[in-house]
């Protein structure tokens, strides 16, 4: 995918940068209902959902063309490999055509990046097909584990290298996007989350090389966005 540009971003294009995140704990399935009728409202990428309301989300999108994604080994990326490649399987079987799974964040710190690609491997392979992004949860890792787990992602086959949780300390910085973006290739992709909760946030991540976004603030940044084209002053 070809890199946007904020000067003539339109907000169709804008709204399918944002993956509308449903991943807090305490959300209700009425909260997700919610949700997805926000996602449907804005014609968003994707509804971001924990794995048991897969098939719930899958229900109220089908026939949209809001992709269902969920979260794999979330939010600490602790489980094992084993139990990760299951829940890959059941969420693809379930209905999510994305998957966004968190490495092995003490693996990489401890330098055993072929235990990270391989792992990363797999879960791409269980997910017949799905769209992978990959969580690396950059606040906790140093520049060169960040640019050897970005390439662990590419060498994997995964088509996203992501930022964050939302559940670390920091989230998603320019200049880490910017590094994601100069060290993988232009097959790979760039996922900002964690932060990004204004137009202006949204428009800066987009220009530092993202082409998705995680996000709560959907309405609001794209309303935010109409409205100021509505001014002219974008």
């Amino acid at each position: 995918m070809s890199s946007l540009d904020i000067k003539t971003i339109t907000k169709h294009q804008l709204a399918k940068t944002i993956d509308h995140s449903l991943l807090q704990p305490q959300l209700t399935d009425d909260d997700v209902k919610a949700g997805c009728a926000i996602a449907l409202k804005y014609d968003v990428a994707s509804v971001c959902v924990k794995p048991y309301h897969v098939t719930l989300a899958c229900e109220i999108l089908r026939g949209s063309e809001v992709a269902v994604s969920t979260v794999i080994g979330f939010p600490h990326g602790g489980s094992t490999t084993t139990t990760k490649v299951f829940e890959a399987s059941e969420a693809a079987s379930l209905g999510a055509v994305e998957l966004d799974m968190v490495i092995n964040i003490g693996k990489l710190r401890s330098g055993e990046v072929d235990y990270v690609r391989e792992e990363i491997r797999q879960i791409v392979e269980a997910g017949k097909g799905a769209l992978i992004k990959v969580i690396l949860e950059n606040a906790y890792l140093d520049q060169d584990q960040k640019v050897a787990g970005y390439h662990a992602v590419e060498s994997a086959g995964a088509q996203f290298v992501k930022t964050s949780t939302g559940f670390a300390p920091t989230g998603a910085t320019l200049e880490d996007l910017r590094l994601m973006r100069a060290t993988v290739g232009p097959e790979v992709q760039v996922k900002a989350a964690h932060g990004v909760r204004t137009l202006e946030a949204l428009l800066d991540v987009i220009d530092a090389g993202a082409t998705r976004v995680g996000a709560t603030a959907t309405a609001a940044m794209l309303d935010a966005f109409e409205a100021r084209q509505a001014k002219g002053a974008l």
